[in-house]
């Protein structure tokens, strides 16, 4: 615990007294925050603060950073009928999420331009609940102009390998992603990449049945695997930044692990999904499970967790991809691939790894503090004086069912519909404030 002091009389605009989660451990104490900031935090619980607002927690509940979650497709403008920026939001905030960065897709426009970014700005505006950044996307249509859209404020430039999925956002052979990250390594810049190889998802192609299993083997994990391995020999030869999207397989985390052992500006992320969901436990076309990279077995599951244990894995993100009913409707084959988790995905992420012998301090690492430092945010992901007052009070050992009718997401589609989770929200903060939605909370890279 550390403090420092206020000016004058100890005032604040909120102070917080009980369990909190400070540096990855849980104590008593009390946070103080004034304008949108953490001023103090003291080891006292009981400390005397002049406070607009006094929160005492109850024995259950802790204190925690907010979430960052890096990986959202929020769909609006175009598809807005998916999701949109205000539910989505909304839905972050009740899972304790108060920061979420935008995909490039499946918004139509793509953000490609910068003004299709602006579109999607002015879309977002006074509809964010969190914090609300963008990523861009990079494709053949605008190689040679991605300073344009780094200048304008986006986090870094997804690619994709394989087809993406709609048709006005391309993927790059490998040619072509060679130049994109000779491209963004001149300015600095980062890309996050989709990788399955397209040659070996087409030798796959068409052997899709009932079973998820037949869908986990019609995008088989070598897939992923060699297509990471592609990858970082590019790194290696052009020195860009690169992040690995939602990896879903033991292979992979091997790929990585020897890339990284090389000494590569190399990152990746799993999802709650790959953590806590397996193949042969999905019943048979239930759709709202598919999504791309597919879950795999309890096999693959184990192998992502060690590589969050040993580092080789950066952090979770959400990877939440929703999509309406008739989207989702009919089979593993033809149906749309993503899962929708946002609200729910932390606390998924908590429930399993609690089970496994971590705990709630983990789940923070590679949720709030690991995605922060990774998305450049130095000024949120712990509880420390000097940081934005994103928090959530939770309380880690109460027990939910999640039900998807009940989520705030535009629609009722979840892979998690059913499950008992632990970690329910009492509260959500935004700068020490509720969640409204504030034009404020429209940010760039910092």
């Amino acid at each position: 615990m550390s403090e420092i002091d206020m000016p004058g009389v100890n005032r604040a605009d909120l102070a917080i007294h009980g369990g909190i989660l400070s540096h990855g451990v849980e104590t008593q104490g009390t946070v103080a925050v004034r304008d949108g900031r953490i001023v103090m935090v003291s080891a006292d619980p009981n400390m005397v603060v002049d406070a607009d607002e006094d929160i005492r927690l109850d024995g259950g509940e802790v204190l925690i950073p907010g979430i960052v979650d890096t990986h959202v497709h929020i769909n609006e403008p175009g598809r807005t009928e998916w999701e949109g920026f205000a539910c989505a939001t909304s839905a972050a905030a009740a899972g304790g999420v108060t920061t979420v960065l935008d995909m490039p897709l499946n918004s139509n426009p793509p953000t490609l331009t910068v003004e299709a970014l602006e579109a999607k700005r002015l879309c977002a505006l006074n509809k964010a609940h969190v914090q609300l950044g963008f990523w861009g996307g990079v494709d053949e249509s605008n190689l040679g102009r991605l300073k344009e859209l780094w200048d304008a404020g986006v986090f870094g430039f997804k690619c994709f390998l394989s087809p993406s999925g709609v048709d006005e956002y391309g993927s790059l052979p490998y040619s072509k992603l060679e130049q994109a990250m000779r491209e963004i390594a001149s300015f600095g810049g980062q890309l996050i990449c989709h990788a399955e190889d397209p040659h070996e998802l087409a030798e796959h192609a068409g052997k899709v049945g009932a079973t998820y299993r037949s869908f986990a083997q019609s995008r088989p994990a070598e897939c992923e695997a060699n297509a990471v391995r592609n990858v970082a020999r590019l790194v290696e030869r052009t020195g860009c930044r690169t992040h690995i999207l939602h990896v879903s397989s033991g292979l992979t985390v091997d790929a990585l692990r020897d890339a990284k052992a090389k000494g590569l500006p190399i990152t990746a992320e799993t999802c709650p999904h790959y953590l806590t969901l397996d193949c042969d436990h999905i019943p048979d076309n239930a759709t709202a499970f598919k999504c791309c990279p597919p879950i795999r077995d309890l096999r693959e599951q184990d192998a992502l967790w060690r590589g969050l244990v040993d580092g080789t894995l950066d952090f979770i993100a959400t990877d939440h991809s929703p999509a309406d009913a008739s989207m989702k409707s009919g089979t593993l084959a033809t149906a749309w691939g993503g899962v929708s988790s946002l609200q729910v995905g932390f606390r998924a992420v908590l429930t399993e790894a609690m089970k496994r012998g971590l705990g709630i301090a983990d789940a923070i690492r590679w949720m709030s503090c690991n995605t922060a430092k990774f998305a450049g945010f130095h000024d949120r992901g712990e509880i420390a004086p000097g940081k934005r007052a994103d928090l959530v009070i939770i309380r880690p050992g109460e027990r939910f069912t999640v039900d998807a009718a009940a989520l705030k997401s535009r629609n009722p589609i979840s892979a998690f519909d059913g499950m008992v989770l632990n970690g329910v929200i009492t509260r959500t903060f935004i700068s020490g404030k509720g969640t409204e939605a504030r034009e404020s909370n429209l940010i760039a890279r910092p």
